[in-house]
């Protein structure tokens, strides 16, 4: 499964440039189902996530070419409606195909999606919106089969939750749907405003993109288009918790800080000195943080996937912080890991108390996820001793050239495969 091996100790310095984020990136390739022709996505991470999400639209039918950053998707005039477990297993984000192959074929067969194992993470917003829009469901051995023979309807879905997975689906189904759909409570995260930008472009009309009411009107003449993926800004913020951890100094750059806003304000709370440009923030950590509080929340609030790196800033702080975590029921999985390096970390319900100590000891850890791995690699960046972080596959899921970026700023780090 592969491992990543740290002397902690060092003081990171230097620059580290980011790519395109992840969780837009999945869902912009999910568009080039919508319509027939030659699709090309600019900035595309090279990850595991995205390798996924290309075995399965292969599977669907559509031929991808990837040269450097730039991915082109051919999408077929004829698709098989189908998601099988097999790839569906690897990763959450595919269920995000079910609205446009409903859309488009009048049919979906989706497996019951996995990813990251973080909790319950129902699918009801996906399917009851769905549903509104005319589509029929039944689950046969674990298999979600869809119709909508008739087409898809637009119509006001209130969402119960901004959930972004379901406002995702709702707004691909809606491009290709009949009359205007409106989504109520939606998700105002800024993948979804990409999403909205690269919709456009292929010639749909979805407004109110960032706020908690999407207009989606549908429209028979889409066609492919060419869309630059905005930067990942988790992968911003975790180089921006490395500098910190380790008191070092560290520039990144290629990203959107004005979409790190809540998470930045926390570590200049923590200590560290903030600077910030248009694409670029440098960060400069303090000998030790100070101990914060900060609770997960929908953007723009602190984004969960970002809230077990910061734990792990936060347990060689000179006190005591909480952390609530209001998305994820599971996010807590990686705090027995923290715990093996003698961090002081206790749990009740979703909060979690964490009693900083001076230092963490290096030792063998497991990654039960993407970003509770790169919380363990950070808290090892900053531990006596050597850490040894197995499972790196998931952390190869959302960030490309982890191991490399950080041996660059100085990391006493190397993989082992």
């Amino acid at each position: 499964m592969g491992q990543i091996i740290i002397d902690g100790g060092a003081r990171l310095q230097g620059t580290v440039t980011v790519g395109g984020a992840k969780n837009a990136a999945l869902k912009e390739m999910v568009a080039a189902i919508l319509v027939p022709g030659r699709h090309q996505l600019n900035n595309v991470p090279d990850i595991a996530d995205v390798a996924l999400m290309g075995e399965l639209l292969s599977h669907i039918g559509c031929r991808l070419q990837r040269e450097g950053t730039t991915l082109w998707i051919v999408s077929p005039e004829r698709l098989n409606p189908e998601a099988p477990l097999e790839l569906v297993r690897k990763m959450r984000a595919s269920i995000v195909v079910l609205g446009p192959l409903l859309a488009r074929c009048g049919e979906a067969r989706v497996a019951l999606p996995g990813g990251d194992d973080l909790g319950a993470r129902p699918i009801d917003m996906h399917l009851e919106g769905l549903q509104q829009m005319g589509a029929s469901f039944r689950l046969s051995h674990g298999v979600l089969e869809g119709e909508a023979l008739n087409g898809l309807t637009g119509a006001e879905i209130e969402l119960s939750f901004p959930s972004v997975g379901a406002t995702e689906n709702l707004m691909l189904a809606g491009v290709a749907a009949k009359g205007e759909t409106i989504i109520v409570n939606a998700a105002r995260e800024p993948e979804i405003v990409d999403l909205a930008r690269h919709l456009n472009a292929m010639g749909a009309s979805v407004t109110g993109e960032g706020t908690p009411m999407l207009h989606v009107t549908g429209t028979p003449n889409l066609s492919p288009a060419e869309h630059t993926v905005i930067p990942d800004r988790l992968e911003a913020g975790t180089y921006a918790i490395a500098g910190a951890i380790t008191g070092g100094d560290v520039t990144v750059t290629g990203c959107s800080p004005t979409l790190l806003r809540m998470e930045l304000s926390k570590l200049e709370d923590a200590g560290c000195q903030v600077r910030k440009g248009e694409d670029w923030l440098r960060i400069e950590g303090p000998e030790r943080p100070q101990p914060i509080d900060f609770v997960t929340l929908p953007y723009p609030g602190f984004h969960t996937d970002l809230h077990p790196q910061m734990v792990a800033l936060l347990t060689v702080a000179s006190g005591t912080s909480i952390v609530t975590e209001n998305l994820y029921d599971s996010r807590f999985r990686y705090v027995g890991e923290l715990a093996r390096m003698g961090a002081d970390i206790s749990i009740e319900s979703q909060h979690a108390v964490i009693r900083g100590k001076p230092e963490l000891s290096g030792c063998p850890v497991l990654a039960p996820d993407i970003r509770a791995g790169a919380a363990l690699v950070l808290a090892g960046l900053r531990a006596e001793g050597t850490t040894v972080v197995g499972d790196v596959h998931h952390i190869d899921r959302g960030y490309n050239g982890l191991v490399d970026k950080l041996r660059a700023m100085g990391a006493a780090i190397a993989r082992s495969d």
